[in-house]
């Protein structure tokens, strides 16, 4: 079966359920504009989604929900309203057979450092402030500079390392600017002393949806489909047919069933992996763009969840274990996260990560092999005895994270360049644009390419590059007025975040411009469809 499927209206077409996806079906949905979402899985929220298993609800990677970007912290809670709870903030550092409290606590730290080692990180902090490394390159170069080389070496290294799969020489700088920027030893240390969390690693609580993060784009879905637009699961876009001349025209997908059908789109917004859309082109993308997807590599990850036999083994929210003794890399408490994921008062849910690529010996053990494994690594870690665990489930997920080797600049860049010579195509979010951002900025990526096709003119691409992350972005006091409506559509926060944030010096880089909405079809009456969604939200 392969047909051209033609509709009076000719929906915009977004690939992927994940966050970047939906907030840009909602976006434009909110706005009075027709949307198709397609979901190659069964779940929506990407990475973020939450799975199930005999009443025990997991995250995929434990996601936080703290951002000073303003407009999407007022779309998250409009979202969420009362099923949004606030959750203190406990996490630890598994080290040398010891746990370090995270963010660091003076007492802690020094009593498990020891005198002397502490003494070694504090002339080893001061060598690298009196002669630091000049060119900043690689993740072991730039880490240094802010922390000393021993410090990198005790406490980034080996966690680094397990993570990305490859040698911290060979992470480009890239990445930790970008994650952890702004925080330096010295901001760490007065962090401790005086309580000052003003950098994203440091905070102590956030906000998190009481049935974990799947159910904000549960909703977010519901929604689209209660406004008209489609959400289709287990659906592959496979093709995107274009004119050769910058218009996509249609698409061609695959769903569960292996049926094919080409559909004609008013525009594509893209989620998936960049080099897999590369791939997709028709007419094929030049050689040099092909050869560029080529070379774009990801880290592959899974989450062994066991079901423990006792409520509280351990109280954090996870633990990020350093140790080379095991392969586990971090370690969540799903109880900690809310009481809610939990069915049992009585039992736990405990989530084991692992970092792997496809094909390897964690990606390819069985899950009751992963199980077994994760029993014995608890044990070790002294968390959980082996025979308090009586049942657990593997999730693998395929290209979690983007890796930032020495080729991977080079080729976005080949490919930002060709996508950007489209008119109605936009790759946002994570795996969209091959870059390490958080769910916040994916979403912010996601508004600005919806606002584009409206009419703007943003810069998805600078988004958390001339932007910072958490720790730049200023907002003023907001004012209050007993006239002051809550805002119900995307279009009406991006306004309020004119008002009430005080933008960058430039506006692309502060996520909106100086006219909120030039277009005047962005600024009408709601429909009653999208008025009667909301109430059910």
């Amino acid at each position: 079966m392969n047909a051209l499927i033609e509709a009076q209206e000719v929906p915009h077409y977004v690939v992927g359920g994940g966050p970047a996806g939906l907030t840009a079906a909602l976006e434009l949905t909110e706005a009075g504009h027709r949307v198709d979402v397609v979901e190659a899985g069964e779940l929506v929220g990407g990475i973020a989604r939450t799975e199930q298993y005999k009443g025990y609800r997991f995250d995929i990677g434990g996601h936080r929900f703290f951002t000073k970007v303003g407009e999407v912290d007022a779309l998250w809670k409009r979202l969420m309203g009362k099923d949004f709870i606030l959750v203190p903030r406990l996490s630890r550092i598994y080290y040398g057979g010891k746990y370090y409290a995270y963010p660091l606590k003076i007492g802690n730290t020094l009593t498990n450092l020891g005198a002397v080692e502490s003494v070694r990180i504090g002339f080893s902090y001061l060598g690298s402030r009196i002669r630091p490394i000049r060119q900043e390159d690689t993740l072991d170069q730039w880490v240094s500079n802010r922390f000393g080389k021993r410090l990198f070496e005790t406490f980034f290294k080996t966690y680094t390392e397990k993570v990305w799969g490859i040698p911290c020489t060979s992470i480009q700088a890239d990445w930790a600017a970008q994650r952890i920027q702004n925080l330096s030893l010295m901001k760490a240390v007065k962090a401790a002393i005086f309580g000052d969390k003003d950098t994203t690693s440091l905070i102590e609580e956030f906000q998190y949806p009481r049935l974990g993060p799947g159910m904000m784009w549960e909703r977010v879905r519901d929604l689209l489909r209660d406004m008209g637009s489609t959400v289709r699961m287990q659906t592959r876009c496979d093709a995107v047919h274009h004119d050769g001349a910058g218009r996509v025209l249609s698409v061609s997908e695959c769903d569960a069933e292996g049926n094919v059908i080409q559909r004609e789109v008013a525009s594509l917004v893209n989620t998936m992996p960049l080099g897999r859309l590369v791939r997709a082109l028709d007419p094929p993308a030049p050689d040099a763009v092909l050869a560029a997807a080529s070379r774009l590599k990801y880290r592959d990850f899974l989450i062994v969840a066991v079901i423990v036999d006792e409520p509280d083994p351990f109280p954090d929210n996870w633990i990020y274990i350093h140790s080379p003794e095991v392969q586990v890399g971090r370690i969540q408490n799903f109880r900690s996260w809310s009481a809610e994921m939990v069915p049992d008062e009585n039992r736990s849910c405990i989530g084991l990560e692992y970092f792997c690529h496809t094909g390897d010996g964690l990606w390819s053990a069985s899950d009751a092999e992963l199980i077994e494994q994760a029993k014995r690594e608890l044990e070790v870690l002294g968390l959980v005895s082996p025979d308090n665990v009586v049942d657990g489930t593997v999730i693998r997920q395929p290209k979690a994270y983007p890796v930032y080797d020495e080729n991977y600049k080079e080729a976005v860049d080949t490919i930002r360049e060709y996508i950007e010579t489209f008119d109605n195509l936009y790759s946002v979010g994570r795996n969209g644009m091959h870059r390490y951002n958080n769910q916040d900025h994916s979403m912010l990526t996601a508004m600005l390419a919806a606002r584009n096709l409206m009419g703007e003119s943003h810069d998805v691409w600078n988004v958390n590059v001339e932007r910072s992350y958490h720790e730049e972005f200023v907002t003023s006091e907001k004012t209050t007025s007993s006239d002051a409506v809550e805002p119900t559509t995307l279009h009406d926060v991006a306004r309020e975040a004119v008002t009430e944030s005080e933008p960058s010096s430039q506006g692309v880089a502060s996520g909106v411009s100086s006219s909120a909405s030039p277009d005047g079809t962005v600024q009408e009456t709601r429909p009653a469809s999208r008025e009667r969604a909301l109430e059910n939200a």
